[in-house]
């Protein structure tokens, strides 16, 4: 069945595990090939060869989206296999559970550089290549819920992801004469590895594939769910992509009524 991705083709950074493995693969189902990047060269090709399950093409590139010249050369992987690109799905980043006085300058750096550089970087190079070709083209970022309202304990993190938030903001508004779409991803809590990386980033003791104790279990969702919206908004392009309504609807209270935020952290830091 032909579809509007048939034959279309995203990138995808961050694609070994999680969200963006699962995009990968709800994009193969809506007949889209896919350029993989992450570090772990196992995981990708296990990726990959669930993608190729579902007749599409899928190319690897293995390597850190912090290095410098990454996003040109997941973007020449695109250009000399498939011979265009569509759509980029700027997914790779990380977080660490702790208290900003305890959260180093360098660590905050160094995650800055992995969840916000590099994305802004993929999608900058992404847009001017599709500008010289007079190509359209959709660039998304996946944020988070919390790019709209901050956790104790996640300081770093919710600053890395609104930051990408108001950067698709003013890139959507600056590239729409260019016919280039720009969304942000807004995922609420997800049964991914994400925490028990976090975990460790945080000298605590990870437990495999769980989300934190003290995490409402009520707003949490599987990566299926997000990759699926994904798919939605690249069919039917929109500024911001969420995943839960009621989750939507509390980020618009708390910037009503800061005083829910309040309550919200400081239960957040009492479970904790």
């Amino acid at each position: 069945m032909i579809g509007p991705l048939t034959d279309r083709v995203i990138v995808i950074t961050g694609a070994s595990s999680g969200i963006g493995a699962a995009t990968a693969v709800e994009c193969a189902k809506a007949g889209m090939d896919v350029v993989l990047n992450a570090r772990r060269k196992d995981r990708l090709e296990a990726v990959a060869e669930r993608v190729r399950e579902h007749s599409r093409r899928a190319v690897m590139v293995i390597g850190d989206v912090a290095e410098p010249g990454m996003s040109n050369h997941i973007l020449n992987a695109a250009s000399s296999e498939y011979g265009r690109f569509d759509a980029v799905f700027a997914n790779a980043g990380y977080g660490a559970e702790s208290e900003m006085l305890s959260f180093t300058m360098d660590e905050t750096r160094k995650m800055f550089e992995v969840n916000f550089f590099a994305a802004v970087d993929l999608l900058r190079d992404t847009s001017m290549r599709l500008i010289e070709l007079g190509s359209p083209g959709h660039l998304l970022m996946c944020t988070s819920c919390l790019a709209r309202f901050s956790l104790p304990l996640h300081g770093a993190y919710c600053a890395t992801k609104a930051a990408q938030h108001q950067i698709c903001w003013a890139m959507r508004g600056e590239l729409r004469q260019h016919n280039i779409h720009v969304s942000s991803v807004l995922p609420i809590t997800t049964t991914t590895e994400f925490f028990e990386v976090s975990a460790r980033n945080s000298g605590r003791e990870a437990k495999q594939g769980m989300v934190p104790d003290h995490a409402p279990k009520f707003f949490t969702q599987p990566p299926e769910r997000v990759a699926r919206a994904v798919v939605k908004c690249l069919i039917k392009p929109r500024p911001e992509v969420w995943t839960s309504v009621t989750v939507r609807m509390m980020a618009g209270l708390m910037t009503m009524f800061p005083f829910l935020a309040d309550r919200i952290g400081r239960e957040q830091m009492r479970r904790a």
